[in-house]
């Protein structure tokens, strides 16, 4: 793998990578072009991958615990079950990938984005994503205790039977959500400046207007 990127300046070609299940802990894959590259259950862990293409790779099962993800096309990715934990994932484009059952506890997703992205089951706990876009992403079943989704955008996001304890969702977006209940926005840490449709408003308003002071 070194010689491939010395040879090409850290360009993969994805058409001759199968890397499955081998170990690059630590490795540097800076800028590397690895569309739709079959990565299923490699070992990425602690590896710097900042600005790689990784458009419609295979990560299934993957380790990318604390990696250097800032900046990564993971657009139309499958991610299902990867294990990024503590990963800087600071503008990382997951626009449209398969994050079911992932594990991103504890990691940086400000600015992310994450449109239309599916995250059925994934473990976002304690994490900083602020500033994230999740337009239309699946939520359903997600872990979001203690998450940071200051000024996030959620508008279309599908949040049945996620967890929402202890999240920040100050000057959030949460507009047009879809099963966003009363009881779970019960349990968040603040509402404050929060955007939410009027009549789930209004009803949180009367029964825990404390979610909605500075």
């Amino acid at each position: 793998m070194e010689e491939i990127l010395k040879i090409k300046k850290n360009k993969v070609y994805s058409t001759e990578i199968d890397l499955k299940k081998d170990v690059f802990k630590r490795g540097n894959l800076i800028g590397a072009d690895l569309i739709g590259a079959n990565l299923i259950k490699v070992n990425l862990e602690e590896s710097n991958l900042r600005e790689a293409n990784l458009e419609w790779a295979n990560l299934e099962g993957a380790n990318l615990r604390e990696a250097n993800l800032k900046w990564v096309n993971f657009s139309e990715a499958n991610l299902r079950k990867a294990n990024l934990d503590g990963a800087n994932l600071e503008g990382t484009n997951f626009r449209g990938a398969n994050l079911v059952g992932a594990s991103l506890r504890g990691v940086n997703l400000e600015g992310a984005d994450l449109n239309w992205a599916i995250l059925c089951g994934v473990n976002l706990l304690e994490s900083y994503l602020a500033m994230t876009n999740f337009t239309g992403a699946n939520l359903e079943l997600a872990n979001l205790t203690k998450v940071d989704l200051r000024c996030a955008n959620l508008r279309w996001v599908n949040f049945k039977g996620a967890n929402l304890e202890g999240a920040n969702f100050k000057g959030t977006n949460l507009k047009n959500a879809y099963y966003l209940t009363i009881e779970q926005l019960s349990k968040v840490e603040t509402l404050y400046d929060a955007q939410l449709d009027e009549e789930l408003l209004n009803s949180l308003r009367k029964g825990y207007a404390s979610l909605f002071k500075e």
